[in-house]
């Protein structure tokens, strides 16, 4: 198997996202990281070139000089993975996707809508794919829920509940992540942006439905914090469904609490991130279920290990590449890759939260 040459733009030494995806990249061996712009500082991006093992040519001070010259290259890079803070993904992503090279970008899309646009523009005029990661529909037993779901086997969605709860920003807190996040010029909004958005794609993803329109009220719990740290916000859904989501970065005692219950005329079912192999399966009057991962074929099409081998947040990833290499590859249509759409509803929900909120929780349609 050849495997897909692949750089990077963002993700040097101190990141912490770059770190997953480089990860995520090698657990199935299809993609070889050989370039990179790794850091906007020359010498900090040289450092992290070499602790990585990337030739030193292939070293770049500026991801514009890396798209030129990676397309020129009879061995250039065929994707680019970018890790970098969220107002810098629109450059990045636009350059590459101009010069022919896939783009696979970490969430959400950008830190506005106009660089949201923009990009919007590009995947457009471009043949290269574009992919955003989206990581937990990556996992098993969340595609097992959407096969589930749209079988039927939870009849007509009534209600859905999403939290996804974090303590890491309960103080005022200083450190690299930290920073950018809370700074909205980098990060466009706060847990809205950076988790909130994975709980709305999540359960948008497994039911199926679209959001018609949400009421919200953000909160910024820590005095002098410029971006929202907690939420609460109902959502009016396709088909009479009815949603709430919950994103807190201030919730003490919750360390990554991404959870989703989804209830039908006919069932429900419950899982949460933090013991993704397990969901619990319930159809009215009978006794419930606990579904896992890989047991009795139980989102055995995207799993690695045997049952009772924990698989989780790497391992999501993982598959999010994989699906991404076989898209690049023409092996598949990329059916349950988030890309483009996914990031332009996202950046919707940013929007149109940070509109409720101002307007004191008005009702915001979805264009």
């Amino acid at each position: 198997m050849t495997r897909i040459r692949l750089g990077m733009v963002g993700g040097g030494q101190g990141g912490f996202i770059g770190g997953v995806h480089r990860i995520a990249a090698r657990i199935d061996g299809r993609f070889d990281l050989v370039a990179g712009a790794l850091s906007s500082n020359p010498e900090r991006a040289a450092a992290s070139a070499a602790d990585l093992g990337i030739a030193a040519d292939r070293s770049y001070a500026s991801y514009e000089d890396m798209a030129v010259t990676e397309a020129a290259r009879e061995d250039g890079i065929q994707a680019v993975a970018i890790v970098t803070p969220n107002h810098m993904h629109a450059g990045p992503a636009i350059a590459f996707l101009k010069a022919g090279i896939h783009v696979i970008c970490d969430k959400p899309l950008a830190a506005t809508q106009e660089q949201a646009a923009e990009i919007e523009a590009a995947v457009a005029a471009a043949d290269a794919k574009f992919i955003l990661t989206h990581n937990y529909t990556g996992y098993p037993l969340m595609r097992q829920a959407r096969a589930m779901i749209a079988r039927g086997d939870l009849g007509k969605i009534r209600i859905v509940q999403a939290e996804y709860a974090q303590d890491w920003l309960a103080e005022d807190t200083h450190n690299k992540q930290a920073d950018w996040r809370t700074d909205p010029k980098q990060s466009g909004a706060g847990a809205i942006g950076d988790i909130g958005t994975h709980a709305f794609n999540l359960l948008s993803f497994v039911t199926g439905l679209k959001t018609e329109a949400l009421s919200a009220e953000l909160h910024s719990m820590v005095d002098g914090r410029l971006v929202d740290d907690n939420a609460h916000i109902l959502l009016r859904m396709e088909q009479g469904a009815r949603a709430m989501v919950w994103a807190s970065q201030v919730a003490i005692g919750h360390e990554n609490g991404l959870r989703l219950r989804v209830y039908g005329d006919k069932g429900g079912i419950e899982w949460g991130q933090e013991n993704p192999n397990v969901m619990t399966y319930a159809r009215f009057g009978e006794p419930k279920q606990i579904l896992t991962r890989g047991g009795a074929g139980t989102g055995a099409d995207w799993t690695r290990v045997p049952p009772g081998h924990p698989e989780g947040y790497l391992e999501g990833f993982a598959t999010i590449y994989d699906d991404a290499a076989d898209l690049i590859e023409g092996k598949a249509d990329g059916a349950l890759l988030p890309g483009i759409g996914e990031g332009l509803d996202g950046m919707w929900f940013i929007r149109a939260c940070q509109e409720s909120s101002a307007k004191d929780g008005a009702w915001i349609p979805r264009a």
